[in-house]
């Protein structure tokens, strides 16, 4: 390691370690040292000092000996006449800066100085949760801190376009020469946010632990580790998540102290600025500290440095294309144009047709274009996509018709809601003075499908109606299609299929956990259907979704069958024996930490409790959803306990060896709310149409006793049904 990295390293480790004890002894003096502290919504506590000390910091008073850990791994400068070692020194000090600062920003928060003005500060345990998905399936493949601000705001906007267009999150902040990258991309009108893969986080260097805590948390969440597991927790970073520090401007002692800690996660640094280098591997996968100073190649060191892998695919549209983009809004006064939704007649149908029926890239706007419709004006718009390929079946059209959503919302500028003839779509005036026209809409799809679809479709063509009589007389079909193929999914039970499927997605992050997917269970992020994952199959017979044929039924009631065990116990590394499909009590399916929704039982209750991860409130079991998510996930099996998805609630094999919807006492109001007609639907299949009124949510109880107070006064079935345990 180079001498001039390890000595700022060392000095800015010992500055921010007695800016920590000034601030700590304030805030005791002024609060005592049984004041609370925390950082909001998390199970975490203070996450580093919990992943790598195994602290649960509630109080001012815990934080003393979190400081007097850092005080022991504090180092003098390394000598100008005598050459010691100074590699671990370093090391040290890069783990005493980032506890450090992590007890300066908690402290923050208590005195209400975080987050900072347009900042998101610290990142909630429901973020990482929300997010999972795409962290596991590849859409989200690496993370970059940028510290500092660039050279202009133009070059600051550059490289964050190059790495949304790789679907790379950027986590953007801090401060060069008074200057932040934050206030160079808002002067520049930069949407920021979770939706835009641009996430501000604060204008100083120590707020550069927020990254490093969602880092960490990975570790814990999704890796299953616990507490005080440093090394575990460490390997798990290095290995499993694909982060990287990138410092714009003059790099100070404070961002060498707090790259050194990053160092310690396996995450290398990578500077614009002519600074000593640390090539040689060994933390990191590859090298540790490297500069870039061609901002043309910046972004491409930066990925080659970590090692991340990105898919980039190039559309010929006049816009930038990416995943980044899908969060992006286009309000009204952002608008050139608009079609569905409240303002005009819209629909989007995939059908399948014959090889020789479709041309392969055959593109035909049929009615006016978007330089027909005056500036903030609205138009009927129908988008019909035919399909042909050897492989393709009528059950995949929902699927390919599902992903118009996703596929056209990565165009910058082109904002897309809603699906079927419930869709709503605008231009910007931004996108359309580039060029983008409707056209390009069936350019987007049809590249999107061969890319994401290529195993199953070999020809599509896209025809696009803006004619009102047009888009009328096409939609009478898509509206015939869409009754006939909820028919269809509505008639599939779990009987009345021989096989179900993996999904072994999240064991990137999670290595003993799988879902089992049933027609009557999806996976429990969500994302995933039966119909879903035998599509995935198709397209990829190596991938994470794979036939499992169901053998001898072994307990009909609780759902288990030996050809599922079979598999279970080869694929969760022989850490499952067996899987019950419809029981919470025995043997119940695993969670990773992407999960929608998670049900506890409520022993006193006779019931279970289900919360979302949206909710941020207190539930009847005492615990808010963050701190219940970190004893679930993992791929632990814990009975009593499981996430799921939503739809699963609905589902007549909702925990149907357990007593079912019956035994549902609560569950927040928005999750009802959004249930709506289909949780209704259930009651009724269940005898009790009032039962949904009977299940309490946090406007009637937040705790146990009035919990129970309310089940009592309503006469809930749980009151008369067998114990649940």
């Amino acid at each position: 390691m180079s001498k001039i990295v390890a000595t700022a390293a060392i000095r800015g480790a010992n500055k921010i370690a007695k800016e920590c004890e000034a601030f700590l002894n304030k805030a005791i003096k002024e609060k005592g040292k049984n004041q609370k502290v925390e950082f909001p919504e998390t199970a975490f506590y203070l996450p580093m000092a919990y992943a790598l000390l195994g602290a649960e910091v509630k109080t001012l008073g815990d934080m003393i000996p979190i400081l007097e850990h850092v005080k022991g791994l504090l180092h003098e400068e390394p000598s100008e006449k005598l050459w010691l070692p100074y590699l671990g020194d370093a090391l040290d000090s890069g783990v005493a800066t980032l506890l450090a600062e992590e007890i300066i920003v908690a402290l923050r928060y208590l005195y209400g100085q975080e987050p900072q003005p347009d900042c998101i500060g610290f990142f909630t345990d429901t973020i990482l949760r929300t997010l999972g998905i795409q962290l596991v399936d590849g859409r989200m493949p690496g993370f970059a801190a940028i510290l500092g601000a660039a050279k202009d705001n133009k070059t600051a906007v550059e490289i964050v376009r190059e790495f949304q267009k790789r679907n790379i999150l950027c986590f953007v902040g801090s401060s060069s020469n008074g200057k932040s990258i934050i206030d160079q991309l808002k002067e520049e009108n930069v949407n920021m946010g979770w939706e835009n893969y641009i996430v501000p986080y604060g204008r100083d260097t120590i707020t550069g632990i927020y990254p490093l805590h969602w880092a960490i948390r990975g570790a814990l969440t999704f890796g299953g580790h616990k507490k005080g597991e440093a090394l575990k927790c460490l390997k798990y970073c290095k290995k499993r998540i694909f982060a990287f520090g990138l410092t714009l401007g003059p790099i100070d002692d404070v961002k060498y102290a707090t790259g050194a800690g990053a160092i310690n996660m396996g995450f290398p640094i990578i500077a614009d600025t002519d600074i000593p280098e640390i090539r040689p591997t060994g933390i990191c996968t590859y090298e540790h500290l490297v500069k870039q100073l061609d901002y043309k190649k910046i972004v491409s060191t930066c990925i080659e440095i970590r090692g991340v892998k990105v898919k980039v695919s190039e559309i010929p549209i006049p816009v930038a294309y990416s995943a980044a983009f899908e969060g992006e809004r286009v309000r009204r006064e952002q608008m050139y144009a608009q079609f569905g939704g409240k303002y005009s007649t819209a629909f989007e149908y995939v059908r399948t047709k014959g090889l020789n029926e479709v041309e392969d890239n055959k593109i035909e706007v049929i009615g006016p274009d978007i330089d027909s419709i005056p500036e903030g004006g609205a138009a009927p718009l129908g988008i019909l996509v035919e399909v042909a390929g050897r492989k393709m079946q009528k059950d995949f059209e929902p699927i390919l018709e599902r992903q118009v959503h996703s596929f056209l919302n990565e165009a910058m500028g082109l904002f897309h809601m809603g699906q079927r003839n419930m869709c709503w779509m605008r231009v910007s005036k931004d996108a359309f003075k580039k060029g983008l026209r409707l056209r390009h809409f069936g350019v987007i799809l049809h590249a999107r499908l061969h890319d994401t679809f290529g195993a199953i479709v070999d020809k599509a063509q896209v025809t696009i109606y803006t004619k009102q009589e047009d888009v009328d007389k096409v939609m009478k079909e898509a509206l015939k299609a869409y009754n006939e193929r909820d028919e269809r999914l509505a008639g599939m039970t779990d009987e009345s299929v021989d096989t179900f499927y993996s999904c072994t997605l999240c064991q990137s992050f999670a290595p003993n956990h799988l879902c089992i997917v049933k027609p009557e269970r999806l996976g429990l992020c969500g994302a995933y259907t039966w119909l879903d994952a035998r599509a995935s199959f198709e397209l990829n017979p190596t991938g994470p979704n794979q036939p499992i044929k169901k053998g001898e039924v072994l307990d009909p009631e609780r759902g288990e069958w030996k050809g599922v065990n079979d598999f279970v116990y080869m694929r969760s590394n022989k850490t499952l024996e067996k899987f019950h499909g419809y029981s919470i009590m025995t043997y119940p399916e695993t969670s990773c930490g992407c999960f929608e929704c998670i049900i506890a039982i409520l022993p006193e209750a006779n019931g279970f409790m289900i919360v979302n991860r949206e909710y941020a409130g207190m539930t009847p079991c005492g615990m808010k959803f963050s701190t219940l998510a970190g004893s679930v996930g993992g791929g632990a099996q814990t009975p009593g306990f499981m996430g799921v998805g939503r739809l699963y609630i609905v589902s007549h094999k909702f925990i149907a060896a357990d007593g079912g919807l019956k035994r549902l006492v609560w569950m927040p109001k928005e999750l009802k709310e959004a249930l709506g007609d289909k949780l209704k639907k259930r009651c009724q299949e269940e005898g009790m149409p009032d039962l949904i009124d009977k299940i309490a949510d946090e406007t009637v109880a937040t705790t146990s006793e009035e919990l129970l107070a309310h089940l009592k006064k309503v006469k809930h079935p749980v009151m008369e049904m067998a114990p649940v345990m």
